[in-house]
């Protein structure tokens, strides 16, 4: 696989995989030739691209690997030789789907989006139970994660919302985490100032993988549309998601892939700031009430299954 090296450590140990090839340790023009002539050792028989882009596409053809698998409708598709013609900002699909309509392209027999389980690590296990630990969660707790922030990839539910939420949720005997990276370690705070301090803060204590392991040991997991949803939906947690009325950004896209799930999507022609134009902002968001989300959160943490969108 070749990525960024941020996401390595999520997939590290699936079965099939062989090697990672980091793409960002090597800039500019000299890091370029490098990495092909790193590509041209591998003897690489063919690549399929899902994240494509002008440099991507010509590093594959200088390494020269003979078939190249990618979209058709970029200006710089001549170079690959097996394309796809699909838009993906239409959203008629799952992100998944789209990648799927590569691999078919590849010659993988591929008509529905396989299961997707995420190894976790011993080392990953242990760093969760020791921030359980640090914020006093017992074995008997029922622990509700919030996780606010998005890193710009979506918009926001309000931290007020979140505040507000967390601490309905801590009145009805839930135990209430916040997440979030250290430079979101100030957005935490207000979460859980606006609970009245009835949330416990953890920001910038884990790895991906560590992140994991403490996600799947909570009943619930609320958050904006961003990797953390889709990492909670993986270890098998319930999850609760938020989505703006923007297409390319729609849960139908970006939704995470599991049945134990409830997604609210905003509605932009009845935004008092947008009225049925492109999204501006986060008003929209408003939309979605913190009684809704509590009575959404109450179902999962109840029945432990949703797959339906609001």
């Amino acid at each position: 696989m070749l990525l960024r090296s941020y996401t390595r450590e999520l997939v590290d140990g699936f079965a099939g995989l062989d090697s990672i090839i980091p793409y960002d340790d090597l800039r500019g023009v000299r890091g370029f030739f490098l990495l092909a002539a790193e590509l041209r050792r591998g003897h690489f028989n063919m690549a399929v691209i899902s994240h494509p882009t002008f440099r991507i596409a010509l590093l594959l053809v200088v390494a020269g690997i003979p078939v190249r698998v990618g979209t058709g409708y970029r200006w710089y598709s001549f170079l690959f030789n097996r394309r796809v013609f699909e838009h993906r900002k239409t959203a008629e699909k799952h992100e998944a789907e789209y990648n799927c309509s590569l691999l078919s392209a590849a010659g993988c027999d591929v008509r529905v989006v396989p299961p997707i389980t995420l190894p976790i690590s011993s080392a990953a296990m242990t760093a969760a139970l020791a921030e359980r630990r640090r914020l006093d969660i017992a074995d008997t707790d029922r622990v509700v994660v919030l996780h606010p922030g998005s890193g710009g990839s979506a918009r926001d539910w309000s931290p007020e919302n979140f505040g507000d939420l967390a601490g309905i949720l801590a009145d009805k005997q839930c135990t209430v985490v916040v997440t979030g990276t250290r430079q979101e370690e100030r957005l935490v705070d207000r979460v859980v100032l606006r609970s009245g301090g009835r949330a416990k803060a953890s920001t910038g204590r884990f790895s991906l993988k560590e992140l994991a392991a403490f996600l799947g040991s909570a009943q619930l997991f609320i958050a904006n549309s961003t990797g953390p949803l889709h990492i909670a939906a993986t270890v098998g947690t319930p999850v609760i998601g938020f989505y703006p009325p923007i297409r390319e950004c729609s849960a139908r896209r970006w939704g995470p892939l599991t049945e134990k799930k409830i997604l609210f999507s905003a509605d932009s022609s009845v935004c008092p700031r947008c009225h049925g134009g492109p999204c501006q902002g986060n008003d929209c968001m408003d939309q979605i009430t913190v009684e809704q989300v509590v009575q959404a959160a109450m179902s999962l943490l109840h029945n432990g299954a949703g797959s339906k969108s609001q």
